[in-house]
């Protein structure tokens, strides 16, 4: 069905990991007649959802072909190594890529880091995805090292995380279609750039509105000169600078 009867709606994509609850909470409260719909997906399949227009905007991680999408970087995560946790990484607070050099580090297909040369050695196969790798590190067959969000995301007991150093951190962007920038397009991009409900910025003035910011100050001064025209009138009206108040004009009788 198609038509004014169809209600509006915001469908908004995004990837394991990336956690949209706080924006969709304010979007709620400003756009209560446009709900917002969400759809997971893939790493791989998020750039292409955006260009080929089946969602409205997708939160996704960088780096990404950006033919013909825009991208607004939004924060950048903490790299961490996802262990078991009796290994000896878990003993300390953060440690570098090159502590990993004699553990087997897996690489799974789906990785989002953009590595220039892997750390540790590599596994005899690449696990198809990160949950799949996180089950290999539970059973001891090697480590993992990912965007912080996706080792809370794959949490087990007996796992643990660490912080790591020289390792490429994962970016977390807002992406769209690069030709349709559309009115709920800029409400979103306001919602997750924190702007206030009353901000102006990015909205559209209607031709009223221009048309009545454009005649305000021209009745300002229309006003204005009426008051001043009125006030040299009183001037004009009232004694000359300098008399004595409550004094004759004109010369002083002689006494006889």
């Amino acid at each position: 069905m198609t038509g004014p009867d169809v209600p509006l709606t915001f469908k908004l994509a995004y990837v394991p990991g990336v956690t949209p609850s706080k924006w969709v909470r304010i979007w709620n409260e400003r756009s209560p007649g446009v709900p917002l719909e969400l759809v997971q997906t893939s790493p791989a399949d998020a750039a292409t959802l955006a260009r080929d227009g089946e969602v409205d905007a997708v939160l996704l991680r960088l780096p990404i072909d950006r033919t013909g999408l825009h991208a607004i970087p939004l924060y950048t995560e903490t790299t961490v190594v996802v262990v078991p946790k009796d290994h000896l990484v878990a003993a300390a607070d953060e440690v570098s890529v090159d502590d990993l050099a004699d553990d087997i580090v897996l690489h799974p297909l789906d990785d989002t880091l953009d590595w220039a040369e892997l750390p540790g050695k590599p596994a005899l196969e690449r696990p198809a995805t990160t949950a799949d790798a996180v089950e290999l590190v539970a059973a001891g067959v090697g480590l993992l090292v990912v965007p912080q969000s996706l080792a809370r995301l794959h949490h087990r007991r007996d796992l643990t995380f660490r912080p790591v150093s020289g390792a490429p951190e994962s970016g977390v962007a807002l992406s769209w279609p690069e030709d349709e920038t559309t009115d709920l397009m800029e409400q979103f991009i306001g919602v997750v750039r924190g702007r206030t409900v009353n901000s102006t910025r990015g909205r559209r003035q209607t031709p009223e509105k221009q048309t009545t910011e454009k005649q305000a100050p021209a009745k300002r001064s229309e006003a204005g000169g009426r008051k001043a025209q009125a006030t040299g009138r009183t001037q004009r009206r009232g004694a000359p600078k300098g008399a004595p108040k409550g004094g004759k004009r004109g010369k002083p009788r002689r006494r006889s």
